[in-house]
């Protein structure tokens, strides 16, 4: 993703338009962009994200992740994911497949991540299928998320009364986070303020992965934005646009996959700008 705002790169080996090296560890948060600007720029900034996701969304998530600007990783080895999430600007937690292992990797990438400063972002994959799972995710959010990334259905297991926005508005303050809602219009509340995303395309829903992996990539604008509610919905917004344009030259859910990438890859301060959707 490429920003007309970003300085430019310092002349390397990289390829013309991709993102220049990553800076030192540790950069400070940028304040919120202008209305009119709806999107940070995580390319400008290289964040590391540390991911802990399931199997299945790794390969997309990593993928999605370099195309926006961000460097992820994604090892749940009790080993070592303390070390990697101390060193990340980022933590995704996703729920996905959800094994022992993972279950002990993600409350220990908590605890570090909570200690070090690094916020941190919960998808509760199908927690409305699996009582543990919903248990387990429920005590995560009191874990103090910078915001939840849910479906309807996951919503709905959380607490909602109802996937509409008032129920929703209600969960993120009885929640203390902002919830971002996915649907043909995505939500984003911290139970005060609302923002409305109309942007995106079915075609979204028919590849693996694309939901975890963008979330993923909601971590990566809130590494770079402080306010999880402008993070979330220019996460949104990017991701919408670029499954619009992706889905303009995909021959179906394959292609689509790839022309993902390449739009993400491709998209400019400016074509978001002047194609975002926000009611």
């Amino acid at each position: 993703m490429r920003w007309k705002s970003s300085p430019a790169p310092e002349p390397s080996s990289r390829p013309s338009g991709s993102c220049p090296p990553p800076p030192s560890h540790r950069r400070p948060p940028v304040s919120t962009p202008p209305a009119s600007r709806p999107c940070s720029a995580p390319c400008a900034r290289r964040p590391r994200i540390h991911a802990i996701t399931n199997p299945v969304a790794q390969t997309y998530t990593a993928n999605m992740l370099l195309a926006v600007g961000a460097e992820p990783s994604m090892t749940s080895s009790a080993e070592e994911v303390a070390a990697f999430v101390a060193a990340s600007d980022a933590l995704l937690i996703n729920l996905g497949m959800l094994d022992n292992a993972r279950r002990d990797a993600s409350l220990t990438a908590i605890e570090v991540a909570k200690a070090e400063g690094v916020r941190w972002v919960l998808d509760p994959v199908k927690v409305h299928v699996s009582p543990p799972r919903l248990a387990f995710a429920r005590d995560l959010v009191g874990m103090e998320p910078a915001f939840v990334r849910a479906n309807h259905a996951e919503i709905v297991g959380l607490g909602a009364a109802e996937p509409e926005e008032f129920a929703t508005r209600q969960l993120a303050v009885s929640s203390l986070t902002t919830i971002a809602l996915s649907g043909a219009v995505d939500i984003v509340t911290d139970g005060i303020r609302v923002l409305r995303v109309a942007n995106g395309h079915p075609l979204m829903d028919r590849v693996t992965a694309m939901g975890c992996a963008g979330t993923a990539v909601a971590a990566a604008f809130l590494a770079v934005e402080p306010d999880p509610v402008a993070a979330a919905a220019a996460a949104l917004v990017v991701l919408g646009i670029a499954g619009e344009i992706a889905a303009a030259s995909a021959n179906g859910p394959g292609s689509f996959a790839i022309e993902m990438l390449d739009a993400l890859y491709g998209l400019d301060e400016t074509q978001v700008v002047a194609r975002a959707r926000l009611l």
